[in-house]
């Protein structure tokens, strides 16, 4: 049996999410689908470091991938990335020890939010174009109020809510570059939705639409607000995913300039 660490890249806009789901089409069945081309009539397992929704996409997904023959990694990802489809690429692979777990053995994610100040004819699908100005020095002091750890059940899906809505998280980036307004979020794990909800609310903020003390009132009482701030799947992306000894990003950088 070997076992390897693959680093994934994908458009999420023609995707279910990351997760296979019974008549959807997903980047982990897509993933599987070129793994069964590579390695005919053998057993396949793969497992995602977590989930992305519908229209998300990533730069940095990690999976591991269970199978019974060895191959050079370089090979590897060649096969692979010829038997993919255009819009999903592994970026890199390494041979990994049989206790590694994708999901399990991270300690930090990185999420990046691309947000655009005027209609781009090639980024529709890879950005939130918000046509209201925004203050986003008041996104900023918005952005504190998210950092450390934190009860997130108003900004969880009615289905997180059996389990520990308690997230930390570590840090929040925004900046300006051109027409765009990068945001990144960082922490160990987040709830299904919750970056999209996060952003939500610093763009309401930003509109001047929401004040501080109704965001901090968000981490106190029940509220529907949130939910319905929401901010579009098609700015996401799953930027890195980090293990015991990985360097953090650098510098925030567009994944599309407009």
């Amino acid at each position: 049996m070997a076992r390897y660490k693959l680093t994934i890249e994908y458009d999420g806009s023609r995707y279910a999410g990351w997760q296979m789901q019974k008549g959807s089409k997903s980047v982990q069945g897509a993933v599987i689908d070129a793994c069964k081309l590579v390695f005919p009539n053998e057993k396949i397992e793969l497992y995602g470091a977590g989930r992305t929704d519908q229209g998300v996409h990533a730069l940095g997904q990690v999976a591991h991938l269970d199978v019974n023959r060895v191959k050079k990694t370089q090979q590897l990802m060649h096969l692979l990335n010829d038997n993919l489809p255009s819009d999903v690429v592994v970026t890199e692979i390494q041979q990994a020890s049989p206790k590694f777990h994708a999901r399990y053995d991270a300690v930090h994610r990185f999420y990046l939010y691309q947000i655009s100040k005027r209609p781009s004819a090639f980024g529709k699908k890879m950005v939130w174009w918000v046509k209201d100005p925004l203050n986003v020095e008041t996104m900023r002091q918005v952005a504190k109020l998210f950092t450390g750890m934190k009860d997130f059940k108003n900004f969880a899906e009615k289905s997180d809510e059996d389990k520990s809505t308690l997230v930390e998280i570590s840090n929040i980036e925004i900046v300006e570059t051109g027409d765009l307004i990068l945001i990144r979020v960082s922490g160990s794990h987040f709830l299904w939705k919750q970056v999209r909800r996060m952003v939500g609310v610093m763009v309401e903020t930003g509109r001047g639409k929401l004040s501080v003390k109704e965001i901090e009132g968000f981490f106190k009482h029940p509220s529907e607000i949130v939910a319905k701030l929401t901010a579009p799947p098609a700015g996401l992306y799953l930027e890195k995913v980090c293990y015991e000894g990985d360097e953090f990003p650098g510098a925030l950088m567009p994944v599309l300039r407009v």
